[in-house]
């Protein structure tokens, strides 16, 4: 029965379908879903990882045992578990192993625009690029039979547009797949004895899987009436070529975008006047192409910033632009905030007071760096605010001590900020981290972690207890604050601060928008009090309005969490 499915859910069903059992993985979006859906599947075992690295070493494992297995992230996840991809290239599997990135063009929720498909052909292993929810769930059983057929995990890569994106599917039914293990230490034990004898099976599976891709079901030919210009593309960027000239100049899909097919696009080539390369961020393809000494267009008519689109791609070709609708008024910017009641506002507005400095993270604190507070100094990646104080604080001879500390969200502390706390402690650094616990993985849609109780499944789970754990690394000094109350905060992180020694600071306090969490009745203002000083307006609360020179509180959005309260000296808001 054919039903519309999004595309990380249908990567979801294809697992389903190719019989994969083990999948572990980190959220990140676009690629959170795809393990969400997995999850709802009792035959799979599905977990949510530490981390991105733990997810494959933990995926591997599972292949090796004889089970097909599977991990999923972000592109810049893939960065983080870059160290076992290299490796499990060289090693082959047992059982499939597929990997899905999503990558993020645009950067809706990223923080550069990376292209994964580097990664493919640096890693030498293969990668499909599905343009739509049919294609993810085919795509993702033949990747497992790419697999296995040629020892190699597979990459899948989706992006935010074909991740987010519903089309019609048809699915089937599951089929078991497993193996048995034998040891094999030549095969699988990377010593460079070892390595040296594996580098050249890698080079001649990529000559194989280059010639598989001349004749793979998923790189075809589209005739056009024209051979005025030929077009190669893949995943999205297809899908807008497709709307803005149908059938007029013959296109070739790559599915797999490496290793690429030689004959093929050579063929293709011949058979048209002029080449055009449409693709999103980098000119991979394009470079593919001329290294077969193949003239083309790419990346000298579509920019390597930014997605495409439908008039974009027109724009170049020449076509008609989409009709899309017009309003006669502008409509106003909509800045990135934090939510009402969400219990980070209180811990940055106290850090913005005392004009500390900030080494920022990535999660939904990210959003204390935009205007009113404008409480972080930097972010860079997962885990990067810990490390980054260490630095900052080290280099300056503890001129900065006492002034600048980190935040850094109780999810990516698990990630990857622990080892920057024990950097911190063995090194002696005199630095105060703050833990932001907000008791769910908030930026990526309250995912659980290792510190909430529950697993991935909703069931419950051994739960890490934050303050031991900061003990047993070496911190001495741990505080646990509720950011509603602005006057602990202050206090702890000055007593803090001017510690002579390593400590961490624990905000806890669940995301105001977990559905178990109790909100007080919404606050109210006495406009007789109100002096329209706006202090309240201060911390960038989306239910504090200013109306006819008083402020005003939305009810609709009011938790009644009283952070703007403590603010207000002439006792207005109650």
């Amino acid at each position: 029965m054919k039903k519309l499915m999004l595309g990380n859910e249908a990567v979801a069903r294809g697992l389903y379908e190719a019989g994969c059992s083990f999948v572990s993985s980190y959220p990140g979006t676009p690629s959170t879903e795809i393990t969400e859906e997995v999850a709802k599947y009792d035959e799979i075992y599905a977990e949510w990882a530490p981390n991105e690295k733990v997810a494959m070493e933990s995926a591997f494992g599972a292949c090796l045992a004889g089970h097909r297995s599977f991990c999923g992230m972000k592109h810049v996840g893939l960065n983080v578990a870059a160290d076992p991809l290299f490796t499990i290239a060289y090693t082959g599997v047992n059982a499939g192993m597929v990997i899905a990135v999503a990558d993020d063009a645009g950067m809706h929720s990223s923080q550069n625009e990376q292209d994964s498909r580097h990664y493919a052909m640096a890693a030498k292993i293969p990668m499909l690029e599905p343009s739509d929810s049919a294609e993810a769930i085919a795509f993702t059983k033949l990747a497992y039979e790419i697999s296995e057929k040629f020892d190699t995990p597979v990459l899948i890569k989706m992006c935010t547009r074909v991740s987010h994106s519903q089309s019609v599917v048809e699915p089937s039914d599951r089929v078991e797949v497993t193996k048995a293990y034998e040891k094999n230490g030549a095969k699988y034990i990377m010593m460079p004895g070892n390595a040296k004898k594996r580098h050249p099976i890698v080079e001649e599976r990529t000559k194989a899987l280059s010639e598989y891709a001349e004749c793979a079901p998923f790189n075809r030919l589209e005739m056009g009436t024209s051979d005025e210009i030929g077009i190669i593309t893949s995943s999205t960027s297809y899908q807008y070529v497709k709307e803005v000239c149908g059938d007029k100049y013959p296109v070739l899909k790559l599915g797999m975008v490496w290793p690429m097919p030689v004959k093929s696009i050579l063929d293709f080539a011949a058979s048209v006047k002029r080449v055009i390369v449409v693709e999103e961020l980098d000119g991979f393809i394009e470079a593919h192409l001329n290294s077969l000494g193949i003239k083309c267009d790419g990346k000298n008519l579509f920019s390597c910033i930014d997605e495409l689109s439908q008039n974009k791609v027109a724009a170049v070709l020449g076509e008609a632009a989409a009709a899309g609708p017009v309003l006669d008024d502008v409509i106003p910017p909509r800045p990135p905030v934090m939510c009402a009641g969400c219990p980070h506002r209180g811990l940055f507005y106290t850090l913005v007071k005392n004009k500390l400095t900030v080494m920022g993270d990535i999660g939904c604190y990210t959003l204390g760096a935009v205007a009113p507070l404008a409480a972080i100094d930097s972010t860079i990646c997962m885990g990067a605010s810990v490390s980054g104080l260490h630095g900052f604080n080290k280099s300056n001879g503890g001129a900065s001590d006492a002034k600048t500390v980190c935040v850094i969200g109780d999810s990516t502390f698990m990630h990857s900020g622990i080892t920057g706390l024990v950097n911190v402690a063995y090194n002696s650094s005199n630095s105060t981290v703050i833990i932001l616990d907000n008791s769910i993985t908030g930026m990526t849609g309250h995912q659980q972690n290792p510190t909430t109780g529950k697993n991935l499944k909703g069931d419950v789970a051994s739960k890490i207890d934050l303050e031991t754990l900061c003990r047993a690394v070496g911190i001495n000094r741990v505080r646990v604050v509720d950011p509603y109350n602005l006057a602990e905060c202050d206090s702890v992180i000055k007593e803090e601060l001017a510690a002579a020694e390593p400590s961490v600071i624990i905000s806890r306090r669940p995301c105001a928008l977990l559905k178990y969490v109790k909100h007080n009745a919404p606050l109210k203002v006495d406009a007789d009090k109100c002096k329209s000083c706006k202090m309240c307006m201060k911390i960038g609360c989306p239910a504090i309005s200013m109306e006819n020179g008083k402020a005003k509180i939305d009810n609709t959005l009011c938790t009644g969490c009283g952070v703007c309260s403590q603010l207000c000296k002439f006792d207005a808001l109650k």
